[in-house]
């Protein structure tokens, strides 16, 4: 039964191979010109690019006004991320945000935000472009530096009376600021 099984399944895979050489044969150059359009979406307006181009780089160049407290960023946590990331932040489903000292020099480092991350102003970024899972961009500007205020306290980066904003983040210096090699910059 097994071997009939499996010969049945390389007979399919060898009847799929031999379509997709088949479709592929049949496409030609003025298939795949730049005049061809599929007809989905639209072109992207100024005020739509405008809406996503939110980057913020770790000088700070980019971050909007707005502030937050490390107990709003403590609530909002409890009901937006830690169904993913645990209470704690230990992790859960996604990736473990706080813990793991000592584990920086493993095969296999836990790369938290307190141990790993060089800069406060991309954790910022991360939370602001792509938090929660289920609705990217969702979070106000507020909503983002009071998340990134409640991660850097539950890394022992900032205090509990921390309110963040623009130029308290920009001032914040990471433990591991100088742990990446500079030796090879990026050209």
């Amino acid at each position: 039964m097994f071997m009939r099984k499996l010969s049945l399944q390389v007979k399919y895979c060898q009847f799929l191979w031999s379509m997709g050489i088949v479709v592929c044969s049949s496409v030609t150059a003025a298939d795949l010109s730049t005049e061809w359009q599929p007809g989905l979406g639209r072109v992207a307006s100024t005020a739509d690019i405008a809406q996503w181009d939110t980057s913020v780089f770790p000088d700070g160049t980019g971050l909007p006004a707005g502030s937050g407290s490390v107990e709003s960023g403590r609530k909002l946590y409890a009901n937006l991320c830690s169904g993913c990331h645990g209470a704690g932040g230990e992790g859960a489903l996604a990736e473990e945000l706080a813990g793991g000292e000592g584990t920086l020099t493993d095969r296999y480092p836990d790369k938290t935000i307190g141990l790993y991350w060089p800069y406060a102003t991309t954790l910022f970024d991360v939370i602001r472009r792509s938090m929660p899972l289920q609705a990217p961009g969702s979070l106000s500007n507020d909503q983002s530096y009071a998340l990134t205020a409640f991660l850097l306290n539950l890394n022992g980066v900032v205090s509990d009376e921390t309110r963040l904003d623009r130029d308290a983040l920009i001032a914040i210096e990471m433990p591991n600021r100088n742990g990446f090699d500079q030796s090879h910059p990026v050209q």
